[in-house]
């Protein structure tokens, strides 16, 4: 069994019981599954779950190098000089990102309204990026979005290999194919 779902902001992507957060629980029926990977409670979007071993390996370990990609909206008006120190690989520290695609977007048109909205500033412009990359350490993309100089406001991951969250709202889920064409190259 293969499940996408959309995750809402301030869920925690784990079925058992968390004081004072929603959990996937309050949304997925079906508990013979768990999640090929994780998105932070403060993040959105696609989170695909699964009862095959080998199937969550396969979308969550780094090493088969599946395509995650985000829109990201970010404080701050990204240079072109930003946006290639992201497709080139930035150091944060404790590691160096591999390689993503990044590239400005106009804000998604399929885009939901978040609850709790982000902070607006009238004197600090935003912009979305979309940003793919193909890795997936703890908090990357806030932390790549901020070593470039533009904090992360929003966070929504939009696709996993070839799957993404056209008509999927937040807090809905589908079951879909786990024969789906995964795509590790593009």
């Amino acid at each position: 069994m293969l499940i996408a779902f959309n995750k809402p902001f301030g869920v925690a992507c784990k079925f058992s019981a968390e004081s004072g957060r929603k959990t996937l629980a309050e949304y997925i029926e079906a508990r013979s599954v768990y999640p090929a990977g994780r998105l932070d409670t403060e993040s959105e979007g696609l989170v695909l779950l699964t009862d095959d071993g080998v199937l969550q390996a396969r979308i969550a370990e780094p090493k088969h190098k599946m395509a995650k990609v985000y829109w990201v909206q970010v404080e701050g008006a990204p240079s072109a000089a930003a946006l290639d120190e992201l497709r080139k690989g930035v150091s944060l520290g404790d590691f160096t990102t591999q390689p993503a695609n990044a590239r400005l977007i106009e804000e998604p048109r399929e885009l939901w309204p978040r609850e709790p909205p982000i902070r607006f500033r009238t004197k600090i412009p935003t912009a979305w990026i979309e940003l793919t990359i193909r890795e997936g350490k703890n908090r990357q993309v806030r932390r790549m979005t901020a070593r470039v100089g533009f904090p992360t406001l929003r966070l929504i991951r939009a696709a996993i290999g070839r799957v993404t969250l056209e008509g999927l709202a937040p807090g809905r889920w589908r079951e879909i194919c786990p024969d789906a064409p995964w795509n590790n190259h593009g």
